[in-house]
């Protein structure tokens, strides 16, 4: 019976650090997205022409690659026009969707000009376009740490869907360099970005 209630104490303990931590990112989430919101614009613009300029020196071949990336929304750097540029240099590019909630999200080809139609939190997804499966992952981030972690929007989802690919992409962190944190307390399911991006630098994992 004391073994039982030692395991059943741990339980506890470990499900109360859990929440506390979902709690404090709850808090720290918040107040990253105000701060970035409180840029203004032409510092945004100017971040994200810095950041695309440091993503053509990433990634110098794009042919014939497969690139997810994503719609800005909440003062995300804006890399339509980077998108628009891989496209002219060969990349299939595509945009991620909502499909089911708590589960993986499906990657559908998208290129400029192309309908779009207005998904889960009405983020425009392509309205047609093949399901692939992406070279590369560009992930906007909430935060960082210095060991890759990337703290986004509490859903999980780019977690679960990189935990289901058949085979791991090159993933890339994207976020203003302001973003930095000392730990985002990462949890068990929290996987490391390999590369984060900002208009200052490129943090490698490891």
């Amino acid at each position: 019976m004391m073994q039982e209630s030692s395991g059943a104490d741990a339980a506890s303990t470990a499900a109360g650090e859990r929440q506390a931590i979902l709690r404090w990112r709850r808090d720290e989430r918040a107040r990253l997205i105000a701060a970035r919101l409180a840029m203004a614009s032409a510092e945004r613009a100017a971040a994200a022409a810095r950041i695309a300029a440091r993503l053509d020196g990433l990634l110098p071949e794009l042919a014939g690659r497969t690139v997810s990336l994503y719609w800005p929304m909440r003062g995300e750097p804006d890399l339509r026009s980077w998108l628009a540029a891989a496209v002219g240099r060969g990349a299939c590019c595509a945009l991620p969707l909502v499909v089911e909630k708590n589960a993986p999200l499906v990657f559908r080809s998208w290129r400029p000009g192309e309908p779009l139609a207005r998904g889960v939190w009405n983020i425009p997804v392509p309205a047609e376009g093949s399901v692939v499966t992406p070279d590369v992952v560009l992930a906007p981030l909430v935060g960082f740490d210095a060991a890759g972690y990337r703290l986004g929007y509490g859903g999980g989802y780019f977690d679960r869907t990189l935990a289901a690919l058949p085979a791991r992409p090159l993933v890339i962190g994207i976020g203003y360099a302001g973003a930095a944190i000392a730990t985002i307390r990462p949890l068990a399911h929290d996987i490391p970005m390999d590369v984060i991006v900002t208009e200052e630098a490129e943090h490698r994992r490891g």
